[in-house]
């Protein structure tokens, strides 16, 4: 089919569910590209959904999904295999205790929602803190929690869901003169959510980096100072994982920088490398109270062999070939560009973010801090003809901020060779202005 036949079949067919899509066609894709139907190579620093941290079609992935397909590959949701089984017990060793217990499912709004859930029964309560600048998932709960965007149109969300301020020192009424008062911040924030709470809260869900948020990342100390205001009022803290866990921060989870644990923890993207396989950790204590007051979450995929023979997988590749300590020095280098960038372009404002997952905002002015959001369209455009595929946050309120997430395996060629291309890309979009 020719490319123009293609698109119109998008047209026809296919439900826009964001964004324009990208404007070329993909055929395949291998390691840290993905290659369009001419053939032509494109650098992925986003790592697909930021979820392929192994790269495209890794050989050890193929090997797992090739297996299992042919011979154990989904069962009846009340079956157990011992797929399902070697994941909860790695997931186990990999997490401090308390943690131990895991529910195996698809996604991460599927994870979150479970979550909730969990909270919810446990406190016999059901109000939830979230960050103003969230992204928690497009189902019921995690959408009441999720306050980046897709909020209106949609009639009312679960009640008792309360938004505080995503902690941001390079735009918070909370910072200047080179200071950020975090702790003002938080403690104004939760004021406020005592001011309008019930008396009914449950948990707080937050991400340790808000990735679709604007990539950033909580202040050292601010986690744990947010667990011990949760701990004051009952709640439990719920982290979401999706896109930090399993060593893309340069820690296998990003709570361990600050040495706290959650009482729910919730991965996805990471755990399948690009496939869909979502968990649910969580406290014996949590697990057992649950199941006696009836806990239910009955899906599908819930406890599917061969999205968990995938997860396995993953966590013995990320011990074996030390990623997480690759995330970390590759992230010193990505920082360190970023840096230089940030020194000889006048368009980026900021540089944040932790390993590999960073972010630069694109301003129009450093003293106004305009977001540059032309600009950035102008660059998406350009990375991609040449070659890059960069992925930019363009909700309401974020500013032009691009998430650079490529693979863990990612080589130093090619992390040098994809911001080469950013510098050229950022230097021609700015040119044309």
């Amino acid at each position: 089919m020719s490319e123009n036949g293609f698109w119109g079949e998008v047209d026809r067919h296919l439900v826009r569910y964001a964004g324009p899509f990208a404007s070329t066609v993909i055929a395949r894709a291998e390691g840290s590209f993905v290659y369009d139907t001419e053939g032509r190579a494109i650098l992925d620093f986003t790592s697909g959904q930021m979820s392929a941290i192994l790269g495209h079609a890794h050989p050890d992935i193929v090997d797992t999904v090739t297996e299992h397909v042919s011979g154990l590959d989904h069962l009846f949701s009340g079956m157990l295999s011992q797929p399902v089984v070697d994941l909860a017990r790695a997931l186990a060793e990999a997490t401090p205790e308390p943690l131990q217990k895991s529910l195996l499912l698809t996604t991460g709004a599927e994870a979150n929602e479970a979550a909730l859930k969990i909270a919810k029964l446990f406190t016999g309560r059901y109000e939830v803190v979230s960050f103003a600048q969230s992204w928690h998932g497009m189902t019921a709960g995690a959408r009441a929690a999720t306050y980046s965007a897709g909020r209106r149109g949609y009639g009312p969300p679960a009640p008792g869901n309360f938004a505080i301020p995503a902690p941001n020192p390079y735009r918070s009424a909370f910072a200047g003169d080179g200071h950020y008062d975090w702790r003002s911040e938080l403690d104004f924030s939760f004021d406020l959510v005592d001011r309008q709470s019930t008396g009914s809260l449950a948990a707080c869900l937050v991400e340790p980096v808000l990735s679709s948020g604007g990539v950033l990342d909580l202040p050292p100390g601010y986690l744990p100072t947010l667990q011990d205001k949760c701990t004051e009022r009952g709640m439990l803290l719920i982290l979401d994982e999706a896109q930090t866990g399993l060593g893309r921060t340069g820690d296998m989870f990003a709570f361990e920088r600050d040495g706290v644990v959650p009482d729910i923890l919730t991965l996805s993207k990471t755990l399948g490398a690009g496939l869909p396989v979502a968990a649910v950790v969580t406290s014996s204590e949590i697990e057992q109270r649950c199941h006696e007051r009836g806990f239910l979450f009955l899906t599908t995929h819930v406890s599917d062999p061969l999205p968990a023979a995938v997860g396995n997988t993953v966590l013995r590749i990320l011990d074996r070939d030390d990623l997480v300590g690759r995330a970390r020095h590759c992230g010193q280098i990505l920082h360190d560009r970023l840096l230089d960038l940030h020194q000889r372009h006048e368009c980026i404002g900021d540089v944040r973010g932790r390993g590999l997952l960073q972010g630069i905002e694109l301003v129009t002015d450093r003293e106004t801090k305009t977001p540059a959001e032309d600009l950035g369209r102008r660059v998406t455009a350009e990375c991609l003809a040449q070659g890059l595929h960069m992925n930019i946050v363009q909700l309401p309120g974020m500013g032009a901020v691009f998430r650079i997430a490529p693979p863990l395996t990612v080589t130093m060629e090619e992390l040098h060779l994809g911001l080469d291309i950013l510098e050229q890309a950022l230097t021609t979009a700015t040119s044309d202005t």
